[in-house]
C-alpha cells in the first residue's frame, strides 16, 4: 500500500493526537513513506525561533534531532516519550522516514496550509469529540481541515481501534 507517499499528522500530544498517530502507524504508512508530525503553537509560548520561522514554519526536523531536548526546547516543544517510542519503532521496523515541522498560529489554517506547502498526499488529525454546542462555539480543527484541505483527510476519534 505504501511507498513514497508523504503523510502528515497533526500532533499536540493530546490523547486524540496520540490515537491518530497509532492509527496512522498501524494502518496507513509503510516502507518508503515520509511521515511528518505537524505541531502548531497557538500563541501560548513564544520560543526564540518563532520570530525566525513564524511565517513559513520551522525547517523539517529529522527524528534524531527532534528527540534531542535542546532542539525540541528551541521550538517550544516537550516531546512525549510514548510518541517518540512509536516514531522510533515505525522508523526502525517499517522503514518510514520521520520528520517534524513546527508552525505558529491558528491550527486550522496552519494545518491546511501545511497540506499545500509540504505537498501532502494525506493528512491525519485526531478528534476530541466535542459536543455540538462546544463545536459550534469553539470550532472544530478536524472539521475545518476536512472541509478545506486539498488532499484526503482521515479523522481518528480518541480511543479508536488500532487495526480496521
Amino acid at each position: 500500500m505504501g511507498g513514497n507517499r508523504t503523510v502528515g499528522i497533526a500532533m499536540d500530544y493530546s490523547a486524540s493526537s496520540k490515537s491518530a498517530l497509532r492509527w496512522t502507524v498501524d494502518n496507513l504508512v509503510d516502507g518508503g513513506d515520509l511521515l511528518i508530525l505537524i505541531h502548531v503553537h497557538s500563541g501560548k509560548s513564544d520560543p526564540p525561533t518563532k520570530q525566525l520561522w513564524e511565517d513559513t514554519g520551522s525547517p523539517l526536523i529529522p527524528l534524531d534531532e527532534f528527540r534531542e531536548a535542546a532542539v525540541s526546547k528551541q521550538y517550544g516543544l516537550t516531546p512525549d516519550p510514548e510518541v517518540l517510542d512509536i516514531l522510533d519503532t515505525v522508523s526502525r521496523t517499517k522503514g518510514v522516514k520521520v520528520v517534524s515541522k513546527v508552525h505558529w498560529g491558528d491550527p486550522r489554517e496552519k494545518l491546511t496550509d501545511a497540506v499545500e506547502d509540504l505537498k501532502l498526499d494525506s493528512i491525519v488529525v485526531g478528534s476530541r469529540g466535542l459536543g455540538k454546542i462546544k463545536r459550534v462555539l469553539l470550532g472544530s480543527v478536524s472539521n475545518y481541515v476536512v472541509t478545506n484541505a486539498s488532499c484526503p483527510v482521515t479523522v481518528v476519534k480518541s480511543g479508536a481501534a488500532h487495526k480496521t
